[in-house]
């Protein structure tokens, strides 16, 4: 086993944003390094791989490019990348290794694989590669069409298995929300204003990345290679309506292009055929949303609510503390400074916060009719298990 570690940088993007332009264009200017490149593609032949052997000379005997086709690297083919990975790093020829990640692929299970041991294979990756960057390509001219089209990728065919019902929306906002690095790519087609509210708004999206602006994917190669920019934990904390729900951590607004966010907190449930309502005409200026929401229901459980452009996700999200016999009550309260301090005398840890970013909201009207979606004080004596409930949600006894 090498005692050096090799470094990775995943390059990560929706189809057609630019990702294997920029992976040319890095390894036409890399300047010496010996570089790996792992390319994955979703159809039998890997088109990407071939463009890029076309249009990249890549010395046979110190740089090797790889192929992973008809599948993702995130899932069905990731223990051919943990193979593939390990091979690479014990030739010991490589300084670096280069992965483009599928279009539909999500970044963090990429990540984790580069993190944790995999108990199956015993392939243990973080004893020899360091996973260096995580990079996001966006495609600046279309970002908004696809964000606002309420497909999903199955219904575009850029799925192999009907199994696979994500919204393209959710798709774009876990690129963007996981990264390390953000290239907004192709900046020539789209005008002064636009780009720069686009930015600002990806900027709010993800607040920790650094962002960069390129035409044909043209980027400096020390911006996404050997940057020492990747952290498991800050990285899965960096999305902005995660700072956002943190006290201190507020991200500044942006008031040139009317980008702001907000925090609903309230400590009163939801009706949930009102709160139904309420989603089914979202308010268009709200951007994103992510939280978690207090709804009056026969379970007493937590809703995890999640929306992107057209796409609202909702569920349960697990039990809420105050649900829990008194005993386990105790030993959360005392183990979990969070639970202990959000702890209301009356409601336990139940309450709603949900974070809303968008551009040109109106807060007020938001709050004024989310709060006409909580219980009136007659409400909270009935029986709550027999409000119309249609709102999606799992039954489960506790």
């Amino acid at each position: 086993m090498t005692q050096h570690k090799v470094p990775v940088t995943v390059l990560s993007g929706y189809l057609g944003s630019g990702k294997t332009t920029v992976l040319n264009h890095v390894l036409n200017n890399r300047n010496g390094l010996r570089v790996a490149v792992i390319v994955n593609d979703m159809s039998e032949v890997n088109i990407d791989a071939a463009l890029i052997r076309s249009e990249t000379s890549l010395s046979r005997t110190e740089e090797r490019l790889v192929e992973l086709s008809n599948g993702c690297i995130c899932c069905t083919l990731r223990d051919d990348l943990l193979i593939e990975v390990q091979r690479l790093v014990h030739e010991e020829k490589y300084d670096y290794i280069l992965i483009e990640s599928t279009g539909i692929s999500e970044p963090i299970p990429v990540a984790q694989t580069f993190s944790y041991a995999d108990p199956e294979s015993g392939i243990d990756l973080t004893q020899l590669t360091r996973l260096d960057c995580l990079v996001t390509v966006v495609d600046a001219a279309r970002f908004w069409e696809d964000f606002a089209s309420g497909e999903t990728l199955l219904e575009r065919g850029e799925v192999s298995s009907t199994e696979d019902t994500r919204d393209v929306v959710d798709l774009l906002i876990d690129q963007i929300e996981t990264c390390d690095v953000l290239i907004l790519n192709k900046c020539d087609l789209v005008d002064k204003e636009g780009l720069g509210e686009l930015e600002a708004m990806l900027r709010k999206l993800q607040p920790s990345a650094k962002i960069i602006r390129t035409v044909n994917g043209k980027v400096d190669p020390a911006e996404i290679l050997n940057t020492g920019r990747f952290d498991l934990i800050r990285t899965s904390e960096s999305p902005g309506w995660l700072q956002e729900l943190r006290s201190g951590e507020h991200t500044p607004e942006t008031e040139e292009y009317g980008i702001s966010s907000f925090v609903y907190r309230r400590r009163l449930p939801f009706h949930p055929q009102r709160l139904a309502q309420f989603m089914s005409q979202w308010p268009e200026d709200v951007v994103r949303a992510k939280g978690i929401a207090w709804v009056a229901a026969g379970e007493d459980m937590a809703a995890s609510l999640s929306q992107a452009g057209p796409s609202i996700q909702f569920g349960p999200a697990g039990w809420w503390a105050a649900s829990r016999p008194e005993a386990e009550q105790r030993e959360l309260l005392a183990n979990e400074p969070e639970i202990k301090r959000r702890w209301d005398p009356k409601w336990g840890d139940r309450m709603s916060e949900l974070v809303m970013i968008g551009i040109h909201m109106n807060r007020e009207n938001i709050e004024s009719d989310l709060d006409r979606c909580l219980l009136l004080p007659e409400e909270l004596e009935q029986n709550w298990s027999e409000f119309p409930n249609p709102l999606p949600w799992i039954s489960v006894q506790p």
